[in-house]
């Protein structure tokens, strides 16, 4: 086939993602409103009145508290997973073949870039899910953040497939630009799950007050237990740190080839240094301050915030060695 059709090809399975994941999208929100929620609360209620009730037998205690599984109708979250698995297979497939349009490596600027970094962060959180079941419960802002993400490459950042401009012609853009999308990618899912982490926190502590109500606790009944969402996060960050440093650093040594010098200030370096400095503030908090919970969770979303600046708003608000990029 030729380039041009490999294009079309690519932009095909870009709109079938988006499809796809919006299907997926209805089904979590169908598992969040009529499963999730109702599971977590009526274990919750059901484990909390037997250990109240069994107080006196150490024995039946343990027992109760290693119990209750409760019947539960999954149907839509494994809809939801499922539709989420032949997602990333599209998404993955568009990647591929818009590298065999271009006949390079498929980031070359915002738009590819972007459609990598959804494929990266599909491909990261599917595959996590046989290990770590409490990730599906992710999977509604998860497949929300990737159709956002989608809809703004499609309606703001497409660029037709061309050669690479000089700068980006080589070798480090494998090394520089693979570490960059890991890392954003898994620094997203930690993010995204300290969003929740003040959801979930929130209902709990209202909880434990007997002051329940409104929409803000009505979603943080539906969540993960705030002690699992903290946890997730803290790994998938920790996990994406030194990723994030070694693409800092590895763009640093691309920039001295390029550029003649290892560090120029320019704004995605700036940006991308911030986002740096925020998530090392978030590790270090967490090992040394003891901070957990909804100050580590603001720090994570900081850093969310960040990275999302330093992608986007850089390109549409700055001019820079980096803005070959495109819009």
């Amino acid at each position: 086939m030729s380039s041009q059709t490999w294009a079309y090809v690519s932009n095909a399975l870009v709109y079938s993602t988006i499809i796809v994941l919006a299907l997926a999208l209805v089904a979590f929100a169908a598992d969040f409103a009529l499963g999730t929620g109702r599971r977590r609360a009526e274990q919750g209620m059901k484990g909390e009145a037997a250990l109240r009730r069994q107080a006196s037998s150490r024995a039946v205690v343990v027992a109760t508290e290693a119990a209750p599984e409760l019947p539960a109708d999954e149907r839509w979250a494994r809809v939801g997973v499922s539709l989420s698995t032949l997602a990333t297979v599209l998404i993955a497939g568009a990647v591929i073949t818009r590298g065999i349009s271009a006949q390079r490596p498929p980031w070359g600027n915002m738009y590819e870039f972007t459609i990598t970094a959804v494929a990266t962060l599909m491909v990261i959180w599917v595959a996590m899910l046989p290990r770590r079941p409490e990730w599906r419960d992710l999977g509604l802002i998860v497949v929300l953040f990737n159709l956002l993400l989608l809809g703004v490459a499609v309606l703001v950042l497409y660029t037709e497939a061309a050669e690479l401009v000089p700068a980006l012609k080589s070798y480090w853009l494998w090394i520089h630009v693979t570490s960059a999308i890991i890392a954003s990618a898994v620094f997203t899912v930690g993010s995204l799950a300290s969003v929740l982490y003040l959801f979930s926190e929130r209902y709990e502590r209202r909880r434990a007050a007997l002051a329940v109500g409104g929409v803000r606790d009505a979603i943080g009944a539906r969540l993960p237990a705030s002690k699992q969402l903290d946890t997730v996060a803290y790994k998938t960050i920790a996990f994406a740190f030194p990723l994030w440093f070694f693409a800092v650093v590895a763009g640093a040594v691309w920039a001295e080839d390029a550029w003649g010098r290892y560090w120029g200030w320019d704004p995605k370096e700036t940006w991308s240094f911030v986002t740096l400095v925020i998530y090392a503030a978030y590790l270090h908090a967490r090992a040394t301050a003891g901070w957990r919970g909804r100050r580590a969770a603001i720090i994570a979303i900081v850093g969310l915030a960040a990275f999302l600046f330093s992608y986007f708003g850089v390109n549409i608000f700055f001019v820079g060695f980096h803005s070959y990029g495109g819009v």
